[in-house]
């Protein structure tokens, strides 16, 4: 099962992700950021895999399992203007599953849904990719 975070800005997201699932489950982790930052500290967590930038996120959410990162990951130009419009119609249109973490930062808000603390969301994402695996 190829599993595939993407995460941008210092990584703090997909870092935690990675070290949650490798605590956890025995599997690949692709680890795909927007910038070098972010790619260094999920492979620091313990990510298998890593690349920078848009061409990584477009050639991998092609062939995922499951894609997981912030919600900003299908919105153009979120993450501060990190996610370009390919990179989101990439992962948006991939036939991955996708785990899409609800985090301020990205000006979404998905009705029905409690506002969660960074621990508490990223505890629900890693429990979801248990119930895929």
């Amino acid at each position: 099962m190829k599993i595939v975070v993407i995460d941008g800005q210092g990584g703090s997201l997909g870092k935690a992700i990675t070290e949650k699932i490798k605590s956890r489950y025995n599997c690949e982790i692709y680890a795909i950021g927007t910038n070098s930052i972010a790619t260094a500290a999920m492979l620091k967590a313990g990510a298998d895999y890593g690349a920078t930038g848009e061409n990584p996120v477009v050639v991998n959410s092609r062939d995922a399992d499951v894609i997981i990162g912030p919600i900003g990951i299908i919105a153009a130009n979120s993450l501060l203007g990190e996610i370009t419009p390919k990179m989101a119609a990439s992962v948006a249109c991939s036939e991955a599953k996708k785990i899409l973490v609800p985090v301020n930062k990205c000006k979404i808000k998905v009705a029905g849904t409690p506002e969660l603390s960074f621990g508490d969301a990223i505890e629900c994402a890693v429990k979801e990719l248990g119930e895929l695996l």
